[in-house]
């Protein structure tokens, strides 16, 4: 599944979409040492955090994407940074646990 199809199916809010890359799979953790050791390229990542480090961290996995949950929004800083590395960059308001059930299901539809 595209980004672009994820983000509309579930109304997610952009903050920056310089790309649109397939999602293999999902990955949810706020830890960045965790994200870094387990995450596959091409997932994306569901997080809370919005400091600008999450962007180093994805860029390096080559995420599909970014996810932040709970209606957080990063800072200037964060998302000026995500469009140098040109790393997509998503919000919702749902909880992690939630979006995570939702992107599950629709990745295994296909």
């Amino acid at each position: 599944m595209k980004v672009s199809s994820l983000r509309d199916i579930l109304q997610l809010n952009v903050f920056t979409q310089e790309s649109d890359g397939e999602i293999t799979g999902g990955y949810a953790s706020d830890l960045l040492s965790d994200v870094m050791g387990r995450m596959d390229e091409g997932m994306i990542w569901v997080t809370m955090q919005t400091h600008q480090n999450i962007v180093a961290v994805a860029s390096l996995k080559e995420a599909s994407a970014i996810l932040i949950v709970n209606g957080l929004v990063p800072d200037e800083e964060t998302i000026a940074k995500s469009r140098e590395e040109k790393v997509v960059l998503l919000g919702t308001a749902m909880p992690a646990f939630e979006v995570c059930g939702k992107i599950y299901a629709l990745l295994n539809k296909e």
